[in-house]
């Protein structure tokens, strides 16, 4: 009889529930779509039941579709959509749907925080308070629904709600509960300060575990509903971010993640908590009991790519267009891509910088747009790798994931510009793989997150970089680099003509 961990990787849009064995193998997988509510722009929500029932479903198709045999289910764990406000009252009913990540409705918070705490914010919490954090949303029902707000008791992020259910204990796990931002990051524990000055009980704030740490074991109510045992042994989880590092194999600090999905991650192993970036890049409490990690976000990343072929090649394969970048040369030709065409994250925090093509020439190519797109993406992510250099980094590997390691090309184009090594996994699972290894660790499988690694993750072909393409990338970085300062004062203008002709 198989033994196996769950690995619950509780999305946005939908749920996938991963079943794998001792080697690391997915012997099973079931998902579950739901809906978001969204009641007018910038607010978006959801039923904390839906995560509940589908999880539940995606559990019970584990078990009925696909032979697992319950009592062969020793643990489970969870990835979780970061930053989501769940409120409950003092029975721990929720209040109010979900504010989620992408609600954008809290500037007014973010507002007041920034003028109440300024810097020492940044000091203690190590991130800036934007709208997308759960501290913004607290002070949003706070200020907007005080009948909710009498009522709240508690409150928990998305995948906690779920645990929950499952094992009557509430709880948070350090990774997340940095995303909330109202953690003290040095100290590892809810910051007196930022709950006092916002009037926020600090009873509110539920008590904190570590990722691999045990959260309790399935209820004899959630047996039922489910089907899983009573024996099936539960553990914290992850963030997202944190999740997704894991299953990576983010786990050491010469190790630095390159994320192209529609936006880009770029996220480092952070030993301690001694570096600040003064919000810059975001910082994080590992999944690894007392480890860190950084990140920061290029929101067109993967999007440049897909809206450039949308409107130039709709018609063509994908692969092959991504392809014919190798028609065109490093540098593509002298052709520059920024891709801020929906605002930028990270290093710079602006909405309202659009992209551009800089150094069109009649002598250009659609090879050479798709090129100078590749790389305008990978100097962006440059961009966040000099944060680090600044600030004494020291890495020798990037692991790249999501679109950016579907191409031979692509990858090349990372370890030049990069000059790092750039390797991609040969089973790249995102989250649900890291929320699996939480549980294997958790249950004793492993001693450590990093043994599991050299069982679960496993990495293809290595990338180094070529020395002449480094050296033309550089020069190109540099004239990259320029082209922010140079393009925002008209960026903002032309936004502003555009909202004067809607």
């Amino acid at each position: 009889m198989g033994k196996y961990v769950l690995g619950v990787d509780l999305g946005t849009s939908a749920v996938k529930v991963s079943a794998l064995d001792h080697s690391g193998q997915i012997v099973a997988q079931e998902s579950f779509d739901y809906d978001l509510i969204q009641k007018q722009p910038g607010y978006n929500e959801q039923n904390p039941e839906d995560w509940v029932s589908g999880t539940t479903v995606a559990i019970v198709r584990l078990i009925l579709t696909d032979h697992l045999a319950a009592e062969e289910i020793e643990g489970l764990s969870f990835s979780g959509q970061m930053h989501g406000l769940v409120l409950l009252d003092e029975n721990k009913k929720v209040l109010r749907p979900s504010i989620l990540w992408n609600d954008t409705r809290s500037t007014p918070q973010r507002e007041e925080i920034e003028a109440k705490l300024g810097d020492e914010f940044v000091d203690i919490t190590r991130n800036q308070p934007l709208e997308g954090f759960t501290l913004t949303k607290l002070l949003w029902v706070k200020e907007n629904e005080p009948d909710i707000w009498a009522k709240a008791k508690y409150f928990v992020l998305p995948k906690d709600y779920v645990r929950y259910r499952m094992t009557g204990n509430l709880a948070m796990d350090y990774s997340d509960a940095t995303g909330t931002v109202l953690l003290d990051v040095a100290k590892g524990e809810w910051s007196k300060k930022i709950c006092d000055t916002f009037d926020i009980p600090m009873s509110m704030c539920p008590p904190l575990i570590k990722s691999v740490d045990f959260a309790g074991t399935v209820t004899p109510a959630y047996a039922e509903f489910s089907g899983l045992t009573t024996a099936t042994k539960v553990f914290g989880g992850a963030a997202d971010n944190a999740a997704g590092a894991v299953g990576a194999g983010i786990l050491h600090p010469n190790m630095v993640l390159s994320s192209i999905g529609t936006s880009g991650v770029v996220l480092k192993y952070e030993d301690n908590a001694d570096v600040n970036y003064h919000g810059v890049l975001q910082f994080e409490d590992h999944a690894i009991p007392d480890k860190y990690y950084s990140m920061g976000v290029t929101l067109a990343a993967g999007y440049s790519l897909s809206w450039f072929k949308k409107t130039f090649a709709p018609a063509e394969d994908f692969t092959d267009f991504v392809a014919s970048a190798a028609k065109s040369t490093v540098g593509a030709n002298g052709l520059l891509y920024t891709p801020y065409i929906v605002g930028e994250r990270a290093p710079y925090a602006d909405a309202n910088i659009r992209g551009s093509f800089t150094g069109v020439d009649g002598t250009h190519q659609r090879y050479d747009f798709v090129r100078a797109v590749l790389e305008g993406i990978v100097f962006s992510f440059r961009d966040l790798f000099d944060i680090y250099e600044e600030n004494g980094g020291d890495f020798d590997t990037v692991v790249s994931i999501g679109g950016g390691a579907k191409s031979p090309l692509w990858l090349q184009i990372q370890a030049d510009i990069f000059n790092r090594k750039v390797v991609s996994l040969k089973n790249e699972q995102g989250p649900g793989m890291g929320a699996a290894m939480i549980a294997a660790t958790g249950l004793g499988w492993f001693d450590s997150l990093q043994d599991c690694a050299q069982t679960f993750v496993h990495f293809g072909k290595a990338y180094e970089p070529n020395p002449e393409n480094v050296k033309k990338y550089e020069k190109m970085h540099a004239i990259y680099k320029q082209v922010y300062k140079q393009t925002k004062a008209i960026s903002e203008q032309l936004l502003d003509y555009r909202k004067e002709e809607l």
